[in-house]
């Protein structure tokens, strides 16, 4: 787990990880409560959890509840049961409760409570539903999906997740239900973060069904910023029923906002019961200096890109550093003093707290043996270091052979590539598993595998971001839109924003690389936050301070 320090800055920007497991997974921790003949117990508390999320979304859209149209399309195995009895607790609550069984067969006993509770059969689905329940297939459905046509104007609501989408991957074979809100039982699921997943799933809310103490653990972890959601839809101030409603919130490709707010008052807390970390920049102690500060060096630019330098560079000053020290030709390096004045040109790294390699190198075999040997300084001497861009191509079987590595990059190492660049990578490297990791967009596979070839930390960059290590720690991921940052030099940018945490933080190169990515994508969001996409890398420098 990561590890944590006290922030004077209480107003920096915090994130919270919160965990993410496959869906074999989940189904897996319901197994022993399925053996000792809880799984009627585990249907009730999902369906209630879903019936009050309904309600919610209902008072929200409409202001009230009595009187709503509610229409659930039924599939035949438990997830149609879980839709079942969420109806049954809206008919009670004065919803005109609707169902449309897709299949000859449904779950029996919820369809009695269903009709007992007064709710109607019906083989349409109507054109002014106010909210179309999506309980047509669940966590174990494999195999391709035919999606219904639905209603234009009517919310949707998927029950576990939308039907169709893989709940391991996110994909979609055939179509899929695109819901407006996934109502999720367990715990966070990988299909509902990644691929087509994402874009089917809407605003997420997690139920807490009594899996704690049965749930391993996760697959991964997803950082979510802090924010006050209390008066919100599944905010912590709506809660209704204690153990159930731990809320998570987002929408992927538009807000994509979590709360993992307990409501308590105390610190939020996992479905594991486990207290949640929270990523925060630190600001400088009170007596620091420039060096005790933290020193980066920044190997950046060459003739053909010089624009480069002056991302890295003025990222790494935006992020706050002690001092930036720039290794650049010298026509480059005075463009960046005279844009930066406050920037140090040096060929000199000893003073240096940490490296940045890479951004702007280009081909130019001169300034990639000078990032190699730069690199075997960081290796000898253990100084974080970031490796971006041009300088992955210095990752070589021989190189990672080579006694001065040992096969090993180093953990105080950071990789950047985007898939692209890692799949080169693995050409090189003559990995067939990470090449077909990278083929089939499986990148909770690919990173961890990059990080172990390399011994090095990963950021797999992409529409969802994956940060991995060599070790045995879970990656984390990270899905908040900035569909902005795909635009020349933006990498050159989070290159010097990692760097400089790395240089001042004094955590982990795995902290630093995940806070690094938050932030970049958290300033692209303020500047650009309806996802336009006008705007270029240097005016991310702008807001970067803020």
């Amino acid at each position: 787990m990561l590890t944590q320090r006290d922030s004077q800055n209480r107003d920096e920007p915090g994130y919270r990880l919160i965990p993410v497991w496959t869906g074999e997974q989940i189904r897996a921790a319901e197994q022993p409560l399925l053996n000792v003949g809880e799984g009627e117990a585990l249907m009730r508390r999902a369906s209630w959890g879903l019936a009050a999320h309904i309600l919610q979304i209902l008072q929200a859209q409409r202001g009230s509840v009595y009187g709503a149209t509610v229409v659930g399309l039924i599939g035949s195995g438990n997830n149609g049961g879980d839709g079942l009895y969420a109806l049954a607790f809206l008919r009670r609550r004065g919803v005109d409760a609707r169902a449309v069984l897709l299949r000859p067969t449904c779950h029996t006993q919820a369809l009695a409570a269903f009709r007992q509770a007064g709710g109607k059969l019906q083989t349409t689905i109507d054109d002014g539903a106010d909210l179309i329940l999506d309980a047509v297939v669940g966590t174990g459905f494999s195999g391709s999906f035919d999606a219904p046509s639905l209603p234009q104007d009517s919310v949707v609501v998927a029950c576990d997740l939308p039907s169709g989408v893989d709940a391991e991957t996110g994909a979609v074979r055939g179509t899929a239900i695109r819901a407006d809100h996934t109502v999720t039982f367990g715990g966070l699921k990988t299909g509902l973060l990644l691929g087509q997943g994402r874009a089917f799933s809407g605003v997420l809310h997690t139920v807490d069904i009594g899996l704690g103490a049965h749930l391993p653990e996760p697959t991964g972890y997803v950082m979510s910023e802090l924010v006050d959601t209390l008066g919100t839809i599944g905010g912590a101030g709506m809660t209704t029923q204690a153990g159930v409603d731990n809320l998570l919130r987002f929408r992927p490709g538009d807000t994509q906002r979590i709360d993992h707010s307990s409501g308590s008052g105390g610190a939020a807390r996992n479905l594991a019961g486990e207290a949640v970390p929270v990523l925060r920049r630190r600001g400088p102690d009170a007596d620091a200096h420039k060096y005790s500060r933290g020193v980066l060096h920044l190997l950046v630019g060459s003739a053909r890109y010089p624009g480069a330098a002056q991302l890295s560079v003025g990222a790494a000053l935006a992020t706050g550093v002690g001092m930036a020290q720039v290794q650049a030709p010298d026509a480059v390096a005075q463009a960046v003093v005279n844009h930066w004045p406050e920037t140090v040109a040096s060929n000199q790294a000893e003073r240096a707290a940490a490296m940045v390699i890479g951004p702007g190198l280009g081909d130019d075999s001169q300034r990639l043996a000078q990032a190699e040997a730069l690199l075997q300084q960081s290796r000898r001497n253990a100084v974080p270091c970031v490796l971006d861009a041009s300088a992955l191509a210095l990752i070589t079987p021989k190189l990672l052979a080579d006694p001065g590595y040992a096969g090993s990059l180093g953990k105080h190492t950071v990789l950047t590539p985007h898939t692209g660049e890692a799949q080169k990578l693995a050409e090189r490297l003559g990995d067939l598993q990470l090449q077909d990791a990278l083929a089939e967009q499986k990148v909770l596979a690919a990173a961890p595998r990059l990080a172990q070839l390399t011994g090095a930390v990963v950021v797999l960059k992409g529409p969802v971001t994956v940060i991995a290590t060599p070790g045995d720690e879970p990656p984390l991921l990270h899905t908040e839109p900035a569909p902005g940052l795909a635009t020349a030099g933006t990498g050159d940018v989070l290159a010097g924003i990692i760097g400089a945490l790395l240089a001042t933080q004094e955590e982990s190169a795995r902290y630093c690389a995940a806070l690094g990515v938050a932030l970049h994508a958290a300033a692209a969001r303020r500047l650009d936050p309806r996802g336009h996409g006008r705007y270029g890398a240097s005016a991310l420098l702008r807001v970067l301070a803020d």
